[in-house]
């Protein structure tokens, strides 16, 4: 078994192996005609469950024709111009080069003797995205899982900076469209379960600012404590970015934490044309940012950082056998000092491959152009009767649904539009996304793919009617 091990000896097995890896996924790139095959549960699951485990096949070709089978042939590829679902990204080569490095090598990023030249490469990388925010000389930050993780750790330092006597008087504010983590995270905190004040949004799912000082008044009045303001740059369902300056002020005045939410938006840190949307993100106490989202990078490759690296502080605790006190005195960098993991991989590789390779410049152009592919899929949405388009995008997501001339009632409507989607997904020639607004179903583009065409979005738009139009006929049909 030892075979298997990589090491000095077994460095052209790796070889072998992983170029037989890289060649069946190039392959499967190359011939990927649909994004997804449509393949069910009830279909997938069976193929999955006979395979047993305890008996191992002994041959990479062979366990390789295997995963085709389980994995490959069935996986929903993200790089193809109608997948138009998610926050998910196609990906760059360079980062792809660093994932892989960055797995064979196997360093962790928790102390300085695990990963030497990793653990600078991260902090540099840390550096010059607070460069690009413009959070200041005193800035730090860690790379995290995600966006969930980094808004977790925000709200941690927003709550001990808070120095409130009593968590029940902790409150947060965060806009109706905000994630989810946000009241997950306060949950998780300890926090009393209606400490997340909820702030209404206007036309365009921006945080009014209007109602946000009235609630933060309010809460002066109460006697509670404004823990932390939650603005949000690029909202999941929306891509909606709140007035970031004006929530500043108010942070300012009220004495609260102002945390920016860019997991998704950050891509205008690349920006060469829009990089004004997120004017203000520069006066946050933290901001989370997801390169696997808007940078084009694979899964994970996240970062949280902060205006003041003294806040990191409490994150931080100290084991003997990993990063003793006396490190800190000998300026010895440790990662877990400022992170709520331990082991973690070196995603930061992937980043720095990209920005090597193609630059800044280049991941901004990419984001531009998706950004401008939602502005003429709007125009497309907006002259074309059948559909409802809800606001004008401000990044690269589109919320629309179906309307039929012949139907007025709400529920049917519901029916029609979730049936589309449904149908769409099994047929596989195309993967939207779907969300409410308003107590109603809606459909959802997430533009991220430069590859993807108004010509692909038309045709898109014209399977969701076909699907919709086919579930009323039916249903006047049986209703006959």
């Amino acid at each position: 078994m030892r075979s298997h091990l990589l090491n000095d000896t077994t460095a052209d097995r790796y070889r072998r192996s992983v170029t037989e890896g890289v060649e069946r996924v190039a392959a499967k790139l190359a011939a990927t005609e649909r994004p997804f095959t449509g393949v069910t549960v009830d279909d997938l699951a069976p193929r999955i469950e006979r395979i047993d485990l305890d008996k191992p096949l002994h041959d990479t070709t062979a366990v390789l024709d295997e995963l085709e089978e389980v994995y490959l042939k069935d996986a929903v590829y993200f790089h193809h111009p109608r997948y138009l679902a998610h926050l998910n990204c196609p990906v760059v080569i360079p980062a792809v080069l660093g994932e892989a490095i960055l797995s064979a090598v196997n360093s962790s990023l928790d102390t300085w003797d695990q990963s030497a030249g990793g653990t600078l490469i991260e902090r540099r990388l840390i550096d010059w995205t607070n460069e690009r925010i413009g959070l200041g000389p005193a800035a730090d930050g860690v790379f995290t899982s995600g966006g969930s993780q980094s808004n977790l750790q925000a709200l941690l330092l927003a709550r001990e900076e808070a120095k409130a006597e009593s968590l029940a008087d902790l409150r947060i504010f965060a806009s109706d469209v905000s994630h989810f983590s946000v009241k997950k995270s306060a949950r998780l905190l300890g926090l009393a379960p209606d400490a997340v004040v909820s702030i209404p949004v206007d036309h365009d799912k921006r945080m009014q600012t209007v109602a946000l000082a009235h609630e933060l008044e309010r809460c002066r009045q109460d006697g509670l404590v404004p823990m932390a303001v939650v603005a949000t740059a690029g909202t999941t369902d929306f891509g909606s970015i709140d007035p970031l300056p004006e929530i500043a002020e108010l942070c300012s005045q009220f004495g609260a934490w102002m945390h920016v939410d860019a997991a998704y938006g950050c891509g205008l840190l690349t920006s060469l044309r829009n990089r004004d949307r997120i004017d203000g993100i520069e006066r946050a106490g933290s901001v989370t940012v997801d390169y696997h989202k808007s940078f084009f990078q694979p899964v994970s490759s996240s970062a949280l950082l902060v205006r003041d690296a003294a806040t990191l502080r409490h994150a931080t605790y100290h084991a003997e056998y990993l990063n003793p006190r006396r490190m800190v005195e000998e300026r010895i960098p440790n990662q877990v000092d400022k992170s709520l993991q331990t082991t973690r991989r070196f995603d930061a590789l992937k980043l720095w491959m990209t920005l090597r390779v193609m630059g800044a410049d280049g991941i901004g152009e990419l984001f531009d152009e998706v950004c401008d592919l939602a502005a003429e899929g709007w125009k497309l949405l907006a002259a074309d009767p059948r559909f409802d388009v809800v606001v004008r995008p401000s990044l690269s997501t589109l919320v629309f649904r179906y309307l039929p001339a012949a139907v007025t009632d709400p529920a049917e409507i519901d029916r029609a539009n979730l049936y589309a989607r449904k149908a769409l997904f099994a047929s596989g020639d195309a993967v939207v996304a779907g969300t409410k607004v308003g107590g109603r179903h809606f459909l959802k583009f997430t533009l991220l793919n430069p590859e993807t065409t108004t010509g692909d979005i038309a045709a898109v738009l014209d399977l969701i009617a076909g699907h919709a139009e086919q579930y009323l006929g039916d249903s006047l049909d049986r209703a006959c």
